[in-house]
């Protein structure tokens, strides 16, 4: 039974997996073994996705048949650019990427089991071009070649965004991104795909699941929240000012503590250096020290450290990347661990059906309509 005082099922343990441990000594991740810190200081995000959905880190020769398959699946059949056509341009990214995701899956569906692997590289390789397809069509009023010279997913994600080859540094800042943010567990999405794939689902559904739970705000989007907050505040004592006085309206600061970390999120530290990184890099004297400031009032007043998407707003946004493009890229990246899981559900199913308490009345008597 849950909680009752947290709910949520805190502290229920709904199964079993060998691809992530999550919160082990209050503050580790690790990928099938590998630290989550060593994998975003040493390898490339190719090799955290081949590592997820091919249960491997690969070779030098693996990892560049890898990155060529990939770069071979990244263009969209033309129903699916007809479907984005569509889709409004006021429509949240993260609906397109839900509705471009369900599209596909009508169009190349999975016949068979075997195909999951390769839909799983497929969906990998095509979510950045759904979503610049669809943004370009829009917002620029032209269809872009979905075609890079670009290596990684990365690159090529901010080539197709800006339309030119992006600078080294930032395409390295936003593939560390990508793996920060490449499994995590059972967090609610994963969940949902796992309790969707439980139902001897297709591939396409489950990921699709996935991504409508990562579309709520208490889930994915705590980055997005907080780069309209950092937005707010034009230097480091306004900031100083206004959090105090949001925490003294008892107002919500998103981005901060975790429902599974109990001594600080390990993504946080990495994806803070590189937001510094970004900062002298891109010469802005602004916003992380205002992000600092915030952090250090956010310890001091409430005792919480920033998660994982606190210091990823600002790198997002050192590397221009719009705010409603935060969240989608947690889906380009997540992909990875969904698809692991996915694949570890259907290996040993068993229907995901939990019970529920029943606090309703108590039984009744049905009285007839005429009667009442």
């Amino acid at each position: 039974m849950a909680d009752k005082k947290t709910g949520g099922l805190a502290g229920i343990v709904a199964g079993t997996t060998e691809i992530c441990t999550v919160g082990s000594e209050g503050n580790s991740l690790h990928y099938r073994g590998f630290s989550v810190e060593d994998l975003a200081e040493h390898s490339c995000f190719e090799e955290v996705a081949h590592l997820l959905i091919h249960g491997h880190l690969p070779t030098v020769v693996e990892l560049a048949q890898y990155k060529a398959k990939l770069s071979s699946m990244r263009s969209l059949p033309n129903p699916l650019k007809i479907i984005l056509q569509q889709i409004p341009a006021i429509a949240h990214p993260m609906d397109v990427l839900r509705t471009g995701c369900s599209a596909l899956g009508t169009i190349e569906p999975e016949e068979s089991f075997k195909q999951q692997k390769d839909i799983a590289d497929r969906l990998l390789a095509s979510f950045p071009s759904m979503l610049l397809y669809w943004y370009h069509y829009h917002k620029q009023g032209k269809e872009i070649n979905l075609q890079t010279e670009e290596d990684s997913i990365a690159g090529h994600f901010l080539h197709l965004l800006h339309g030119h080859s992006a600078d080294v540094m930032l395409q390295r800042a936003l593939d560390v991104s990508l793996i920060l943010y490449a499994e995590h567990e059972f967090n609610a999405s994963t969940f949902a795909a796992r309790v969707t794939t439980a139902t001897l689902a297709d591939f396409y559904s489950a990921v699709t699941s996935a991504i409508g739970t990562l579309r709520g705000s208490l889930h994915g989007g705590a980055n997005e929240e907080a780069m309209k907050l950092l937005e707010r505040f034009d230097s480091v004592d306004a900031a100083d000012k206004g959090i105090r006085q949001m925490l003294a309206n008892k107002e919500l600061i998103m981005g901060f503590g975790h429902r599974v970390y109990r001594v600080r999120d390990p993504r946080s530290d990495v994806i803070k250096e590189w937001s510094k990184k970004l900062a002298a890099h891109t010469g802005n004297t602004l916003l992380f020290p205002v992000s600092e400031q915030v952090d250090n009032i956010m310890a001091e007043e409430k005792g919480l450290f920033p998660n994982a998407d606190f210091y990823s707003a600002s790198a997002y946004r050192f590397c221009d990347i719009p705010t409603e493009m935060f969240t989608p890229i947690f889906v380009m990246s997540r992909i990875t661990g969904w698809s692991a899981h996915i694949f570890e559900q259907r290996a040993n199913n068993k229907l995901i059906r939990p019970g529920a308490e029943y606090i309703g009345p108590e039984p009744q008597t049905f009285v007839a309509l005429e009667q009442r």
